[in-house]
C-alpha cells in the first residue's frame, strides 16, 4: 500500500436496475477523477446502436461467454434479461495494483460476487427516483420493445429489493449532484 490517498487502487461497484443512469454515473466519475479506469465487461447482448465493441462492451457469443466462465478469466458474471454480462478479471488486478480506480458498471447479481472476491471493493448501489421514472427512462432509450421493458421492469423490483446488500445506496435524480455523491464516497474509501 502507498502512501497518499489518491495512490490506494479500489474497485468500486455501481450497480443498479437497467435504466437507473448507471452508465452515466460511470462516466461521470471516470471524467471527474484522473486516475479512474474503464472496466470494459463483456456481455451476449447485442450492441445498441451508439455502442462500439471493445469500448462500451465486448460483444461475443454464448459460446465464448460460456467458455471464459470455465477457464475463470471473470471476476464475476450473471445472467439478466436473456443475456450474459461478466467483469473480466486479470485487466481489473492489473489497475487496482497500478493504483487506479476501477469502475465497474453492473448488475446486482455481479455486484454481490464482486464483494465476495473483494470484500474491500465499494458497492454503490443506485435507486431512481421513482418505480414510475425507471419505466419513463427505459421507454426513453427507444431500445426495447414492451415486452423487454417488463423483463427489465420485473428484475429492477427484485434488484432493489436486495439494497441492503450494498454499502451505501445513492438516489439518482439529479446526475451531477449523484455523480458528486459517488466520488466523495470513493474519496472517503481511498482515505
Amino acid at each position: 500500500m502507498t502512501d497518499g490517498p489518491s495512490q490506494r487502487g479500489l474497485v468500486v461497484v455501481i450497480a443498479g436496475p437497467s435504466g437507473v443512469g448507471k452508465g452515466s454515473v460511470h462516466r461521470g466519475v471516470r471524467d471527474a477523477l484522473p486516475d479512474s479506469a474503464l472496466s470494459v465487461s463483456v456481455t451476449t447482448r447485442a450492441p445498441r446502436p451508439s455502442e462500439v465493441d471493445g469500448v462500451d462492451y465486448r460483444f461475443v457469443d454464448r459460446a465464448t461467454f460460456e467458455a471464459m466462465i470455465d477457464r475463470g478469466e471473470l471476476l464475476e458474471w450473471a445472467e439478466y434479461a436473456g443475456q450474459l454480462y461478466g467483469t473480466p478479471r486479470d485487466p481489473v488486478r492489473e489497475l487496482v495494483t497500478a493504483g487506479q480506480v476501477v469502475v465497474l458498471d453492473i448488475e446486482v447479481q455481479g455486484a454481490l460476487q464482486v464483494k465476495r472476491h473483494l470484500p474491500d471493493a465499494l458497492l454503490v448501489f443506485l435507486v431512481p427516483p421513482s418505480f414510475e421514472e425507471l419505466e419513463h427512462r427505459l421507454r426513453g432509450r427507444g431500445t426495447e420493445d414492451d415486452e423487454a421493458i417488463a423483463r427489465r421492469l420485473r428484475a429492477a423490483r427484485q434488484e432493489i429489493d436486495q439494497q441492503d446488500a450494498f454499502d451505501v445506496v445513492v438516489v439518482n435524480d439529479d446526475l451531477d449532484r449523484c455523480v458528486d455523491e459517488v466520488i466523495a464516497l470513493i474519496e472517503d474509501a481511498r482515505s
